[in-house]
């Protein structure tokens, strides 16, 4: 299925973020037990600007502050796991979840695969900005205001979440250790290419090897998620357009396009 995010947009002027005791990637947790005392709990209240498009930043212990671009996205996008599986909100795989990539942001199409009748589609965890990795485990948390559009794409196979936006396709992988997560997203990249594009894999192989950009999605989740993002530019055919995934990212902007018009 395609999920294309029209517009994603915070509801409030003010977000929260906090640190977690025994949580986020720079901290003792219940799986790496350490001698230390965890942090403590501290909570950043962020002010939104959503005329300016900022996020402002307030020092806890200090006097400084300094605006970040918004950048509203959703941290959980998913549908119900396969084998009568049920999941945490706080895990993603390959049914999605919560991957906390900031590359899921309005304009983009996420493809997922379905697993049940009705597929069961889900999403949350608002952030109006999150750097990439997330490394506390707390992004810039915020209530939205979001339209998606949702296409059912048939005998196309989605082993894991897919992302296209206008520049670039995506694949994300989600597990643990992080080097399995990179593995899981490359080698999707690489067979997503070779299929789409005709390409034999061990082609793909190099010219994704050479042309792909690889942003960590989150480092302190129960899995991992990494990204691999390609240039649609480097890919052949008329497809490198958006024809990915029979051209369901084109035709989510056609719907998109009129939502905007009717309303």
């Amino acid at each position: 299925m395609a999920v294309h995010f029209v517009s994603i947009e915070p509801a409030r002027d003010w977000a929260a973020s906090t640190t977690v005791p025994l949580f986020g990637a720079l901290t003792g947790t219940h799986l790496t037990a350490l001698l230390n005392d965890p942090l403590p709990e501290l909570v950043w209240i962020w002010q939104l600007d959503r005329a300016a498009r900022t996020c402002r930043f307030t020092a806890r212990r200090g006097e400084y502050t300094v605006d970040l671009p918004m950048d509203p996205m959703h941290g959980t996008v998913g549908v119900a796991p396969a084998n009568l599986e049920a999941r945490s909100a706080l895990v993603p795989d390959a049914f999605g979840g919560n991957m906390d990539t900031p590359e899921m942001r309005a304009g983009v199409t996420c493809y997922l695969g379905v697993n049940v009748p009705g597929a069961l589609l889900s999403l949350g965890d608002g952030h109006a900005r999150q750097g990439e990795g997330e490394t506390c485990g707390v992004a810039v948390e915020t209530a939205m205001d979001t339209v998606i559009a949702v296409d059912l794409i048939k005998g196309r196979p989605c082993p894991w979440p897919r992302l296209e936006s206008d520049t670039h396709i995506m694949s994300a992988g989600s597990a643990r250790p992080l080097e399995d997560a990179f593995r899981i997203a490359q080698h999707d990249m690489v067979t997503w290419i070779a299929a789409e594009h005709g390409l034999d894999p061990l082609d793909a192989y190099q010219l994704v090897t050479q042309a792909v950009e690889s942003p960590l999605a989150n480092v302190c989740d129960t899995n991992y998620t990494s990204i691999a993002k390609m240039p649609k530019r480097y890919l052949p055919g008329a497809s490198a357009g958006g024809g990915a995934m029979d051209g369901g990212h084109a035709r989510m902007l056609e719907l998109a396009g009129s939502y905007r018009a009717g309303r």
